[in-house]
């Protein structure tokens, strides 16, 4: 793996780290950690690179790596930087051979989310996104669960996300990951949504096993003086005729990552809680609840769940567990193609090119809903 972004300083640069080296499938060999060539030498050293194999910029990282041969350049590249910088080296990677993957959302706008979908099927290489929520086994068995009908035809979704890290104007004060978050020429259209937003509407998605394809929301800028979106909602329609609702908000005094999500059949449902993302707890319409619980020796789990796992049941799993899901499931799939083989998405599966084209997507249609006076529009 060569990196882009995550500088000794940056938050979300050393988790990709530390997730993608969990099942020591991936080696980080390289990167151009910073637009500040000093600071991305000083990361370098930091991470016992070769200082060869430290760059001054993307561009001269995926140039130079794609002169080595075969068994030594990278293979792929990990995109860790603000929305604003992830068309650039992606395009520049697939034009050069090499599979990608990146943070969410996929780009800075539709267009080039569009671009780069187009370019992956000209290239056939892998693009991965690190909507990590989907890593989570117990998300895992949720999906399973709907896949197989448990729970009768799905009819209503609710999907939640409140923080509270915004709930003053830290970016006046110049908090980093807050500065670029609110900052329309570095995030794109939307703060919140954007941000936690995509993560909340993929989730429902995936668990689902359909797209969203019609919304009505209302966005807020709750604290004064903030560019971007702090707060919403959205009324939700899907493709499998179900409806429900997502609500994503930053201002939310108190709050840490309290995601949730909750869904339901004809026959019952499905509640996941990120607070407890071992448990999913079954709903039945005629009986109490049942409580099932992530572990690799649990039977009565699906091959999916189990195999997203890595520890007997009551050894907690949690957040880098489920990024390093995301990262291994890539890393067994670029394997794969290397030996003119296919891995089973049904079980080693992560979020791709079509998955950030939708959240893209989302993105556009909620602000424009928004800004025509919170009317339905379709995705």
């Amino acid at each position: 793996m060569g990196m882009v972004g995550g500088g000794i300083d940056a938050f979300i640069g050393a988790v990709h780290r530390k997730a993608a080296a969990l099942d020591q499938e991936i080696e980080l060999v390289c990167g151009a950690f910073s637009s500040d060539p000093e600071k991305s030498k000083k990361t370098g050293e930091a991470l016992y690179l070769q200082s060869d194999r430290v760059y001054s910029s993307w561009e001269e990282m995926i140039t130079k790596e794609g002169q080595l041969p075969a068994g030594e350049r990278m293979d792929f590249i990990s995109i860790v930087t603000p929305n604003h910088l992830h068309f650039g080296p992606a395009k520049m990677a697939l034009e050069h051979g090499f599979h990608v993957i990146a943070d969410k959302p996929m780009c800075f706008s539709l267009s080039e989310a569009i671009e780069l979908k187009q370019l992956v099927g000209k290239t056939g290489l892998l693009f991965g996104l690190t909507h990590t929520y989907s890593g989570y086994p117990m998300i895992k068995e949720a999906r399973q669960w709907v896949k197989e009908g448990k729970l009768g035809a799905i009819r209503k979704i609710y999907v939640e996300y409140p923080q509270g890290w915004l709930s003053e104007n830290i970016e006046a004060e110049g908090q980093k990951q807050a500065a670029w978050r609110t900052d329309p020429s570095r995030s794109g259209k939307s703060g919140c949504m954007g941000d936690i937003g995509t993560h909340a509407a993929h989730l429902a998605e995936y668990v689902a096993g359909a797209n969203i394809n019609k919304i009505c929301a209302d966005l807020n800028k709750v604290v004064d003086g903030r560019a971007l979106d702090d707060d919403g909602a959205v009324f939700l329609r899907f493709g499998n005729g179900a409806s429900g609702v997502l609500i994503a908000t930053q201002v939310a005094a108190g709050e840490e990552n309290n995601l949730k999500l909750r869904i339901y059949g004809e026959k019952g449902g499905l509640e996941w809680n990120h607070t407890d993302p071992n448990s999913l707890q079954v709903k039945w319409v005629d009986k109490p609840k049942d409580i099932l619980r992530a572990g690799v020796n649990n039977a009565y789990l699906s091959e999916a769940a189990r195999m997203n796992a890595r520890l007997p049941s009551g050894h907690p799993e949690g957040y880098l567990e489920a990024f390093a899901n995301i990262y291994r499931n890539f890393a067994f799939d670029i394997r794969a193609k290397m030996d003119s083989k296919t891995i089973d998405y049904n079980i080693y599966d992560y979020p791709g090119v079509d998955d950030g084209v939708m959240g893209m997507k989302f993105i556009d249609k909620v602000v424009e809903s928004s800004e025509k006076g919170n009317q339905w529009v379709e995705i």
